[in-house]
């Protein structure tokens, strides 16, 4: 995804964390001038190739970095670049108070909530995605296989496939929605709920609790915080 004067073009390239490179990056922007590059990593071994690619130019985000809201939150200096991007993202959108719930191999959740300087990120949780469910029972047993997820999960499932199917998927659903009524509870109220990650359109069909599905949060709060930065 890139920004150009501010808006988002719908230019993609996905690099698994294994291909990604220097030259598969370098790849990836060919055509376009690059001035400065705003990057939210949380696997620290991609950063060498990273600054390999694009030396000065790259910037990381992290929670010394200007952001678009407060960080009340004791643990700042453990909170990944993916979430800080999340929360920018509510934050331009004016999602707030609200939940940014990323499904992807973790899900996390990020309460933004009105302060008296403007919005201010108070924490969340994490907890396994939806793959680490599946790949865990494939890998951790000796008997079960791995399945694909179905459209239709049952509760009762009538074989072993089935149950798994079942078990996954209304168990992770269960996950979200329980962690999403403890924050309400917790707050008092039901904030705005912006589901984003691989997994939250599929996802966001057994989950009435999500408000809207977001694919962009993450690069619109990149690109919120690249105008603050550059």
């Amino acid at each position: 995804m890139f920004s150009c004067d501010g808006y988002l073009m719908e230019e993609r390239l996905v690099l698994t964390t294994e291909t990604l490179k220097a030259d598969s990056l370098l790849q990836a922007v060919h055509g376009f001038e690059t001035k400065h590059v705003l990057v939210a990593s949380v696997v620290p071994q991609c950063e060498a190739e990273i600054r390999q690619a694009f030396g000065d130019k790259a910037v990381f985000v992290g929670s010394k970095s200007v952001l678009n809201f407060e960080l009340d939150y004791p643990g700042a200096v453990t909170l990944g670049a993916d979430r800080i991007a999340n929360v920018a993202g509510m934050v331009q959108l004016g999602h707030v108070p609200g939940v940014a719930v990323d499904m992807g191999t973790a899900t996390t959740f990020d309460v933004v909530l009105p302060g008296v300087r403007g919005a201010r990120f108070v924490g969340g949780t994490i907890a396994p995605g939806l793959p680490a469910l599946t790949q865990y029972l494939a890998c951790g047993t000796a008997l079960l296989p791995k399945v694909e997820l179905s459209a239709t999960p049952r509760a009762i499932g009538r074989n072993t496939v089935e149950s798994i199917q079942g078990g996954c998927l209304l168990g992770y659903c269960g996950l979200v929605r329980g962690i999403l009524s403890s924050v309400q509870q917790e707050l008092g109220y039901k904030p705005y709920v912006v589901a984003t990650g691989g997994d939250a359109e599929f996802l966001s069909t057994y989950l009435p609790e999500i408000d809207v599905v977001d694919p962009l949060l993450t690069f619109r709060g990149l690109n919120a915080l690249a105008s603050l930065l550059f």
